[in-house]
């Protein structure tokens, strides 16, 4: 009798164990076959998550066939702890151990939808894109705020779907204009400093900017960003240029971000100013005119008079002589470099050529003539 329950027993052991080795094998198989994903789709995994909600999160998504088999895997492998808050883009027939290995990877989040908000000299823009799989980054929807956000848009933002935001700043933007468009930014929180930063101070440039951040931390990036690239640009400056601080570099470079939006000419209009400023010649540039006019808050929006050309302001260059008392833009990195890296000409004038660029001269009987074919083109335009 104990010799058949003995040989029960071990048949019984023997078959248990087959059949665990069986399952094993199973679940090992499961966890590293092709997914049910059948297109690439994003995924989020929530800050401080635990593996059971992101498991469960993935079933539900449609990512794995099984919550359990994926934990168990994750906690065979050691990287049960090793989930990393992001959002993340899973590619079609992804398996279990893919994904286990994307989500708990260190890298830069992949999101399914990007809004990037640009402020520049004419107003702002909300531009929304979404990635598809296979064709890139598809434009969903553009809107100015003042003009009221789109569904397209709101019904992201109440569903609470991750999104990536992007702030880009364009160069020649003053600083009131972009505390007034950061003001309109629904992704951003807090409020803006009572005191509007000083012209000049922000840099020019695209910023990440995590949903929720402050107003006051998005100026302060920018306004950190604009003193280093101005500290670089001066430690390797031109000797013998006319003008003795960094302030006064960062007036300049303004001036010249305001007066040409050519790349290549840069250097070639601050070749002219400087050497204006050497010959004691008043600049009698038209931009430092209009923020005597505007106070740097809005545009313009017409032509300038004659009798603001010779009304005194502290900006208004064709009075003044010299630099005038502070910036009158927000400029980027290659107008500060060109202020302070000049190209070496021995240009006096220049004026709009017609093409988006300027025309170039020595003498004054030079720029007249040039001048002249300006007014010409002017006229045949309109």
């Amino acid at each position: 009798m104990w010799k058949n329950f003995a040989s029960n027993a071990m048949t019984l052991g023997i078959v248990v164990l087959i059949m665990g080795i069986g399952m094993i094998s199973w679940g090992q198989n499961e966890f590293r076959k092709i997914g049910p994903l059948e297109q690439t789709t994003f995924f989020e995994v929530p800050r401080g998550a635990s593996l059971i909600r992101v498991s469960n999160d993935l079933e539900e998504a449609g990512a794995v066939t099984n919550a359990r088999i994926f934990r168990i895997g994750a906690q065979y492998s050691g990287k049960a702890n090793e989930l990393k808050f992001n959002n993340y883009e899973l590619p079609a027939g992804a398996s279990m151990q893919q994904i286990l290995d994307i989500v708990t990877q260190a890298a830069a989040p992949t999101y399914r939808y990007i809004a990037q908000y640009t402020i520049s000299e004419f107003g702002s823009e909300m531009r929304l894109r979404e990635r598809i799989a296979g064709e890139g980054l598809t434009e969903v929807v553009s809107f100015k705020y003042e003009e009221g956000a789109p569904e397209e848009y709101t019904d992201l933002v109440e569903r609470n779907i991750p999104v990536a935001y992007r702030l880009t700043i364009a160069e020649g933007v003053t600083s009131w204009n972009i505390v007034e468009a950061l003001k309109r930014a629904d992704f951003l929180s807090g409020d803006v400093p009572e005191e509007t930063p000083a012209e000049g101070s922000l840099a020019p440039d695209t910023y990440e900017v995590t949903k929720g951040a402050t107003r006051e931390d998005v100026i302060r990036r920018m306004s950190d960003a604009q003193e280093f690239i101005l500290a670089e640009a001066w430690a390797l400056k031109d000797d013998d240029l006319p003008y003795d601080t960094p302030e006064e570099a960062l007036i300049m470079a303004s001036i010249i971000e305001k007066e040409t939006s050519v790349a290549d000419e840069r250097g070639q209009v601050a070749s002219v100013f400087v050497n204006r400023l050497r010959r004691g010649i008043r600049l009698q540039t038209d931009p430092t005119v209009i923020y005597g006019i505007t106070n740097g808050q809005g545009r313009l929006g017409r032509g300038l008079r004659r009798s603001e050309l010779r009304r005194p302001t502290p900006w208004n260059t064709y009075v003044i002589d010299a630099l005038p008392p502070t910036p009158i833009a927000n400029p980027g990195r290659k107008a500060i470099e060109a202020a302070l890296s000049p190209d070496e000409t021995p240009y006096i004038f220049f004026v709009a050529d017609g093409t988006g660029g300027h025309a170039f001269a020595v003498t004054l009987a030079e720029h007249n003539a040039n001048v002249a074919k300006w007014r010409q083109i002017e006229r045949d335009r309109n």
